[in-house]
């Protein structure tokens, strides 16, 4: 069971932040957030944050 944790906060970090660039970015509209650009600055930063989650989760499977 080790590293599912990880893994499973990095993915859903992955997809939150996806969602925030494409409403900062104006594709999904809807939404407060929808074209506030500050969105598409903190989504990357958000989906960069969860990969590098996802990556230590894997590192700690393999040992």
């Amino acid at each position: 069971m080790r590293g599912w944790l990880p893994l499973t906060l990095g993915l859903l970090a992955v997809v939150i932040g996806a969602v925030w660039t494409v409403q900062g970015l104006g594709y999904v509209s809807g939404s407060v957030m929808t074209d506030e650009k500050i969105w598409a600055v903190i989504g990357p930063l958000v989906t960069a944050a969860g990969l590098v989650v996802i990556w230590l989760g894997l590192r700690s499977r393999r040992r």
